[in-house]
């Protein structure tokens, strides 16, 4: 009997070590479910986006309701998983009735704080075209009111920012020429010059890819030769289809040690936009001045597009070392693969002027 007892409680005993292993196993799962959950709910629904939503928190909105609202508007990927994170991150009960641009590309943290600061009264928008340079973009932000252009130019030079991109950068006025994203943005009324460069950095961050360093590697370049080649293309051509095209003659030339002879980059040296140029102007002493240099510039000559980056990382495969304007109103260019041909397309363009 004494024996039969003392079976009973050793049973009992590793029934119950078996029961607290059991609940650990599963409360790791649980936890690790837990924080992949909040991970999820965290990040950005499209980190890729560069479009805004305009959405509505009314007066009196719980953080349930805001979440059902972002949820709705593709801004986040659960309601609940908001909540939760409001009530972690010590946001709940803080945010503000108001009309907000948000975007997919936000995460829950950046929300969260634009939801705390204040709706439509409070935000502004700006936008940047293709090919502006850096001097172009503080003198249209000071214009509309955004900036002090020499505060500005300032913090472009001496700003501390935090980017992949930025090790590759050398140091002076010229650091973030090309790197201010050309695109349309909404800011906060109160941005002061170093939040308007971030948010210009970070969308360049988001659309220069991990997968666009690794085709910049496989080419032999940097992310600061990749956007100097992707400006030059930028600023040389007015249509998609050229853009491949002229990224082809850039690289072919550079293959054969043949200067660029690049009228963009004169216009650039020269610090002035002319309708025309002349060999006087091809002569200007400077390191952009690629008819007089070999090689690329000393860095980009403009903020290129999406489309030029993509053309710069991803040439079409020609042997053209020439390209000439068409003789027509399209915008486009005539390439060709030896001198004479240049020189028959120069031809015709000459004399449709």
């Amino acid at each position: 009997m004494e024996k039969r007892k003392r079976n009973i409680i050793h049973s009992k005993k590793r029934l119950l070590i078996t029961c607290v292993i059991a609940l650990a196993v599963l409360g790791g799962g649980a936890v690790a479910g837990v924080n992949l959950y909040l991970a999820n709910s965290a990040a950005p629904v499209d980190a890729s986006s560069a479009t805004f939503v305009d959405v509505t928190i009314p007066r009196g909105s719980s953080t349930s309701k805001i979440g059902v609202i972002l949820e709705e508007n593709g801004l986040t990927r659960s309601a609940s998983g908001f909540k939760l994170l409001a009530k972690l991150e010590g946001y709940d009960g803080k945010f503000k009735a108001g009309t907000y641009a948000l975007s997919p590309s936000m995460d829950a943290i950046e929300i969260m704080d634009a939801l705390t600061v204040g709706g439509s009264a409070d935000t502004k928008r700006f936008m940047i075209p293709e090919g502006y340079t850096i001097a172009k973009t503080a003198d249209k932000l000071e214009r509309e009111g955004f900036v002090d252009a020499s505060v500005f130019l300032d913090e472009l030079e001496n700003g501390a920012f935090d980017y992949k991109f930025m090790p590759a950068l050398p140091e002076g006025p010229n650091r973030l020429e090309g790197f201010l994203f050309p695109e349309t943005y909404d800011v906060f009324a109160a941005a002061t010059e170093a939040d308007i460069i971030n948010r210009m950095l970070t969308q360049f961050d988001k659309e220069f890819r991990d997968e666009y360093y690794t085709r910049a590697t496989e080419l032999g370049y940097n992310v600061h030769d990749m956007i100097t080649i992707a400006s030059l293309i930028e600023a040389e051509t007015r249509i998609d289809e050229d853009r491949p095209l002229v990224s082809s003659v850039i690289y072919n030339r550079l293959a054969i040690n043949m200067a660029l002879q690049l009228d963009a980059t004169v216009q650039y040296a020269l610090g002035e936009t002319k309708e025309r140029l002349y060999i006087s102007d091809t002569q200007v002493d400077s390191p952009y001045n690629t008819y007089q240099i070999l090689g690329l510039p000393p860095g980009p000559i403009c903020s290129p597009g999406a489309a030029a980056i993509a053309a710069a990382l991803y040439p079409a495969d020609t042997e053209y070392i020439y390209y000439v304007l068409k003789p027509d109103e399209s915008g486009g260019h005539n390439f060709a693969v030896t001198y004479s041909e240049f020189l028959r397309y120069k031809d015709q363009y000459i004399k449709s002027l």
